[in-house]
């Protein structure tokens, strides 16, 4: 569960920090004639990765908690979407415009933010366990455009009145005994695997070494094009996310995603070994692998791994699970970074793609046969069908 709050302090947390140790690095270029100051940037990246790092808690849980459920997905899928036009704006205005105007502007969106978000309302569910049933109704009426005595509105708010009160101690509960119960514990298993696929994929990879992987292929293409050609597809593979969730599920569309980057990635993986032992191929192979694998990460693996998490788990512990489950995805996405050059070193770029292509044929193994259906379900018909049980 997260409240209003919760959302507002990742928003300013760290974003004054980024602006001013930026300001840091460039002075110290200017006055050292070339001379960086390599740790202000670097406190300032922490600064400002600790706030964003919440947000991808945080932003999922409450667009979930104020959502209904034939739209929770598209509203998620739609929160990734503006993400990478967020991408998409920055990479552009890096390329074109002066540093610190760039660092004002990126202070003015979360400033923005914050404004926004005073005026956001609060989470039903938050209300209903701080017994504010009154404003929970008059929150959720407001956000469906229906009147609060409306039965819909009376319906969420026993379901959520009921849930409180069934698992009313659990708060007291340590991180353990939450995954004693079972349904929970199968729950938890599920993300973190969802994650290790998501987070191991390559997708990171080829969004910090898309030059060097390009260059190894034998493509040639200017470096401008190529940064902001990424955002570009993923906002064109959220338009197609946004559109079809609701409609085909949450299964078809990340299974399909990780089909058509395990494809990729493999392709991608004979290209560079090809390349390797001489043998040229058309140059246009690693690009179709490469626009393949980064639309179907921004179409199906991302926003689909998100919209599960934050519909898979009870309010009343979904802020502790997916706290660690999104904690754990980013030391998965850290580590994939770490090996890539060693790895690559040692066995060949085309051995890497070789295994992102192994860890997408996993996420299909997740994705189709342990994974549910979750789609225009509630969290209790879920953990059901978690359990075995048929649901109607």
């Amino acid at each position: 569960m997260v409240g209003q709050y919760d959302v507002y302090c990742c928003c300013i947390r760290g974003s004054i920090v980024y602006v001013y140790c930026g300001q840091v690095w460039q002075k110290s270029r200017h006055y050292c004639h070339g001379c960086t100051s390599s740790v202000a940037l670097i406190i300032a990246r922490a600064c400002g990765g600790v706030p964003a790092g919440g947000c991808f808690n945080l932003i999922p849980m409450y667009v979930k908690e104020i959502s209904q459920d034939n739209i929770r997905g598209a509203l998620v899928s739609l929160t990734m979407m503006f993400q990478n036009i967020g991408l998409l704006v920055m990479y552009a205005m890096g390329g074109y415009m002066d540093y610190n105007l760039v660092l004002w502007i990126a202070l003015g969106v979360p400033t923005v933010t914050i404004i926004f978000m005073i005026i956001a309302p609060e989470s039903p569910a938050f209300l209903v366990k701080k017994e504010k049933l009154e404003e929970a109704a008059a929150t959720i009426a407001k956000l469906r455009g229906l009147p609060k005595d409306h039965k819909i509105v009376v319906n969420e708010i026993e379901i959520m009145k009921n849930e409180e009160m069934h698992f009313k101690d659990v708060q007291k509960v340590s991180f353990s005994g939450i995954l004693k119960t079972k349904a929970w514990c199968k729950s938890f298993i599920l993300c973190m695997l969802m994650l290790t696929a998501l987070d191991a994929n390559g997708y990171f990879t080829i969004l910090h070494y898309a030059w060097t992987i390009m260059t190894q292929s034998g493509v040639t293409v200017n470096p401008e094009l190529q940064t902001l050609s990424i955002p570009a597809l993923m906002i064109l593979g959220s338009v197609v996310s946004m559109s079809l969730v609701e409609r085909l599920g949450r299964k078809p569309l990340l299974s399909a995603a990780f089909v058509i980057s395990a494809l990729s990635m493999a392709c991608l993986g004979t290209v560079l070994l090809a390349q390797k032992q001489g043998t040229n191929v058309p140059s246009w192979v690693a690009v179709v692998s490469i626009v393949a694998s980064v639309w179907a990460y921004a179409a199906g693996i991302l926003p689909m791994t998100y919209v599960v998490l934050s519909e898979i788990f009870n309010f009343q512990v979904r802020a502790k699970l997916i706290g660690v489950i999104v904690t754990y995805g980013w030391f998965v996405s850290f580590v994939q970074l770490a090996v890539y050059g060693p790895i690559c070193n040692l066995l060949g770029m085309h051995t890497m793609f070789y295994i992102f292509s192994g860890v997408n044929v996993f996420g299909i193994f997740v994705a189709l046969i342990l994974l549910p259906e979750t789609k225009g379900k509630t969290v209790d018909e879920i953990e059901q069908i978690l359990l075995g049980k048929r649901v109607k």
